[in-house]
């Protein structure tokens, strides 16, 4: 059996992880999370800030190797860090209208009073009031980079504390499947006796039926049919795949894949046991072996 006292080492696909921060006149919020994937998928949603998407991407591809994962960043200037900035297609605007407007009154003889830079301001499209131009985009880059990486610590132990309980119920499956072989290994030598009269008093069924026929011959094919009902090689088959999931279940790292495949051999072997079995005790036996293997296939769909 796998030794569980410190847990399997299988990490799930599913995780989320979220985190703020702040600092060069912003704030900004990270969230993360993954579902089950074939391979490696990042989705980035990142502000343009040069050089970011590039170091994220290989960031994330340290802690996760398979997945379909959404990574977020929403970026914004710190209250009061917005500023007032001059339009320029506002201010030549106004200073065309106010032409406008005092060439007409001198037409008319009226007498304007003169035009300070406050009024000027306060007309609308003039002043402009957002997030200015981001001034040091490097160090902002390196003060987001730098609170990813706790960002990513979250993601990966959630994902870890996630995949350990999966694989200690992938562990408890391997069990039942070990204990079901065996069961099955049992049955198969209970039924020797039995398979074997049946056997004989196949071959006085046909002697008797066919008079003419070769004693020898009839007794081959016999032979033949016992053979292709035995179970052993299928049940030592069963047995080099129990083993070889506990050793992947302790192994660190990826190991779903290899998991999945190991499940399409338990598939193989079970079904064929089933129609091999010939017998009721080994073919409830066989069953239950199908739907084991069946629950753990689905775990492992969770497992990177």
């Amino acid at each position: 059996m796998v030794n569980l006292a410190s847990g399997p080492r299988t990490i799930s696909m599913t995780g989320f992880a979220a985190r703020q921060g702040g600092g060069l006149g912003h704030d900004w919020a990270w969230e993360i999370r993954s579902v089950n994937g074939k391979g490696f998928d990042l989705r980035p949603r990142l502000p343009d800030v040069e050089g970011l998407e590039a170091a994220v991407r290989t960031a994330v591809a340290a802690v996760a190797a398979r997945g379909n994962i959404s990574l977020t960043l929403r970026l914004a200037r710190s209250e009061g860090a917005e500023g007032l900035r001059l339009s320029e297609p506002g201010l030549q605007a106004a200073l065309t209208a106010l032409a406008r407007v005092e060439a007409a009154a001198g037409e008319r003889g009226l007498a304007l009073a003169p035009t300070r830079a406050a009024d000027l301001l306060a007309l609308r499209g003039v002043i402009e009031q957002g997030a200015a131009e981001i001034a040091d985009p490097a160090a902002l880059r390196a003060a987001l980079l730098a609170d990813l990486a706790p960002l990513l610590d979250d993601f990966a132990a959630m994902r870890a504390a996630e995949g350990a309980q999966i694989g200690a119920v992938i562990a408890a499956q391997i069990d039942r499947i070990a204990a079901l072989t065996e069961a099955a290994a049992e049955a198969a030598e209970a039924r020797r006796p039995e398979a074997a009269a049946a056997l004989q008093a196949a071959l006085a069924r046909v002697l008797d039926a066919a008079p003419g026929a070769d004693p020898q011959r009839v007794t081959q094919e016999l032979a033949m049919l016992a053979v292709k009902a035995d179970v052993t090689e299928e049940i030592d088959r069963l047995r080099a795949h129990v083993r070889a999931a506990r050793a992947l279940l302790a192994e660190a790292g990826p190991v779903g894949r290899k998991l999945d495949f190991l499940t399409q051999e338990f598939v193989r072997e079970s079904n064929t046991l089933c129609s091999k079995s010939g017998s009721t005790a080994l073919t409830a036996i066989g069953l239950d072996l199908k739907a084991v293997i069946d629950q753990m296939r689905e775990q492992i769909q969770n497992v990177e």
